[in-house]
């Protein structure tokens, strides 16, 4: 029931994050995304979003809830890394 009280916010902070690139979109040619980076991205960023919001709520301890976000967060970035660079070299990687 929380997770539906919380998701109009986490979507409200997704689509804001998104603007970030649309509105980099409009002053440089350096920034080139079509509709499929945005729902990949906005896809990625609404999982981290609601595993944020998930362990937040069942965690009860404090200091396991910042290590839980941070490996959370190491595994996001992981994924947005090898999306964009490819690090791991994988078929996803973004060159």
């Amino acid at each position: 029931m929380s997770v539906i009280k919380n998701l109009p916010k986490i979507i409200i902070i997704v689509l804001l994050l998104l603007m970030i690139p649309f509105l980099g979109m409009q002053f440089s040619s350096e920034v080139n995304w079509d509709i499929f980076d945005f729902a990949i991205a906005g896809l990625l960023l609404l999982v981290f979003g609601l595993a944020i919001d998930n362990l937040w709520r069942r965690i009860p301890t404090t200091s396991y809830r910042f290590i839980a976000i941070g490996v959370t967060f190491l595994i996001f970035a992981l994924i947005w890394i090898e999306l964009a660079v490819g690090i791991f070299g994988s078929p996803w990687a973004g060159n």
